[in-house]
């Protein structure tokens, strides 16, 4: 019997997925993994929730132990323990251990990079401050805790909205500081586009956050951080900007990464290098919609990296076919998720896409404690393959999410979606789910029931009389807020005075949502006026443009 001998460069996410599933599938196999650092196979995304006392046991963010790992799988995990060279030509790796000093050698028959991703740190005056941390391990976590333990800090600064930014400061703010995000694009979370971001920030302000948004740090002097336009003072600063893959190992033996760094790999997570594989932050994956490289730093694909590396490994040839970038948020009270590519991503890719948006009930409307999400769905005109979609509420959102990832994943057509029977109950759903109304709308769309205008063309229409601009909503929500230069006509009056419509010229019409405006198109396409409906209507509108000046409200006519 022939022993192989597998060495694992990393103890989280991919190397512990990979060593774990080695096992499984080769009881006689020599597996050791190396970790620089103390611990192997914590849940890095349950750092925040121990700051915010969500999690109150450090025990359970380790999934295993270098004891755990030995006991059930055999497996020799060392701690403290850090790859500094490969030398590929004779399959040997040089090692220190970080306790001791010592310095030794393993020898492979097959290796397998896991380093992860480092945070990023911008060349900024002040950034080495005592009062700036990161959160990308268990140590970084217990220096935020033992500071906010022992300084009794009473403001944060958080630099950068992406999902770990927002995640800290939900979990700083409910620890009772004062809160502020500095981010430099126009919105948070990159996933997301611009419109469905607004109702983000609405959130976020609400619970006494301060955004800054398109504004940058340019430097940080004691407790104050010099803005690009003003500046904050506070106590404590979380740096989240971003995570660059931890490749210097890797590059210095020669193996073949790109621009950024990452290693490049084929579909069986091989690198250029004989039998070297490399999974999870540090490598170059391949966006599954656009086909395009991509750095995609995700729980979920470096676990599933880490997996098909070992398959290949064991004889079985699998193979990983891209990353969808599949995420989920939970802010507050509020639920935000998102798969696929965005507006950004299918422009980048040259991917000739249509949208459609829909603000339907999380369950049954006339059963308790209905709550309405925002949906966006993109589809490629050609194909009408659904390319991505993006769900911001408070119930159900993840349920929805993850039903568009799998039709997506399975290239389902925006089509397909008036088909799927998902389950219902009053307290779960509707009869008519979310989901199979994004199919209806597109569908409509699709077939020409109904031509599309969108939020961003609201003002270019012309107020010159030369097209009727029509809300078809009751008065009392107009009272609430409305467009300028829109005519109020219901939609329960509009059949009795479509005649003060002139029919030669083209009509624009909204309603809250979309519904109404839609039955308002067909009743006006019936009796000969070409109409286009607002997508989203007065309320996706009212959020982006006006950051929802108007409070939100249940619209009993939506249905």
């Amino acid at each position: 019997m022939i022993f192989m001998k597998t060495l694992i460069v990393g103890g989280v996410a991919g190397g512990a997925s990979a060593a774990a599933r080695l096992r499984r599938l080769d009881e006689s196999a020599e597996i050791i993994v190396l970790e620089r650092g103390d611990y192997v196979s914590f849940a890095n995304c349950g750092l925040p929730y121990y700051i915010g006392d969500v999690i109150t046991d450090r025990n359970n963010l380790t999934l295993q132990t270098p004891e755990s790992f030995r006991a059930r799988f055999h497996i020799d995990v060392r701690v403290n323990n850090e790859a500094v060279k490969i030398n590929p030509e004779v399959q040997t790796v040089t090692i220190k251990n970080l306790k001791s000093g010592e310095i030794y050698t393993e020898n492979y028959d097959n290796l397998i990079l896991s380093p992860g991703a480092e945070p990023i740190r911008p060349k900024i005056d002040g950034m080495d401050s005592e009062i700036v941390f990161t959160l990308r391990n268990i140590p970084d976590t217990l220096r935020i805790k033992e500071y906010m333990k022992t300084a009794n800090p009473k403001s944060a600064v958080v630099i950068g909205g992406g999902y770990v930014g927002v995640e800290m400061a939900e979990n700083l703010a409910e620890a009772g500081l004062d809160v502020s995000i500095i981010e430099l694009a126009d919105h948070l979370i990159a996933p997301l586009d611009f419109d469905m971001a607004a109702d983000v920030h609405r959130c976020i302000k609400s619970k006494g956050i301060q955004l800054y948004l398109n504004n940058g740090v340019k430097s940080i002097d004691g407790h104050t951080v010099i803005l690009q336009s003003g500046e904050i003072h506070t106590d404590m600063i979380i740096l989240s900007v971003g995570v660059r893959p931890e490749t210097a190992l890797a590059q210095e033996c020669g193996m073949k990464v790109n621009q950024r760094g990452s290693i490049m790999v084929d579909r069986h997570m091989k690198t250029d290098l004989p039998n070297i594989y490399a999974v999870g932050d540090a490598v170059e994956a391949e966006d599954f919609i656009s086909k395009s490289p991509a750095f995609i730093p995700l729980a979920g694909p470096a676990n599933k990296q880490g997996r098909i590396a070992a398959d290949n490994i064991a004889g079985i040839a699998s193979e990983y076919n891209g990353t969808q970038g599949s995420a989920v948020l939970k802010l507050f009270d509020m639920t935000v998720a998102a798969t696929g590519i965005n507006e950004k991503g299918a422009k980048s890719a040259g991917i000739d896409y249509d949208k459609t948006y829909i603000y339907s009930a999380s369950h049954a409307s006339y059963y308790p404690n209905a709550s309405n999400m925002s949906v966006k769905i993109l589809w490629e005109k050609k194909t009408l393959k659904i390319l991505g979609a993006q769900i911001v509420g408070f119930d159900g959102v993840d349920k929805r999410a993850d039903v568009l990832a799998a039709a997506i994943r399975f290239g389902a057509k925006i089509t397909d979606l008036t088909e799927l029977e998902l389950c219902y109950a009053p307290p779960f759903g509707s009869a008519k789910d979310p989901v199979n109304m994004l199919g209806f709308v597109a569908e409509n769309v699709i077939t020409g029931k109904v031509k599309q205008f969108f939020w961003h063309d609201v003002e270019r229409l012309p107020r010159d009389g030369s097209v009727t601009l029509l809300d078809v909503r009751t008065a009392t929500e107009v009272s609430r807020g409305k467009i300028d230069g829109f005519i109020n006509i219901p939609l329960d009056s509009l059949r009795e005075r479509i005649g003060e419509l002139p029919k030669e010229k083209p009509v624009y019409v909204h309603c809250h949502s979309g519904l109404r405006s839609y039955i308002a198109c067909r009743i006006l396409g019936g009796n000969g006026y070409d109409c286009f409906n607002l997508a989203g209507g007065w309320r996706l509108y009212e959020s982006v443009i006006n950051e929802r000046t108007v409070p939100e409200y249940v619209c009993t006519e939506c249905k």
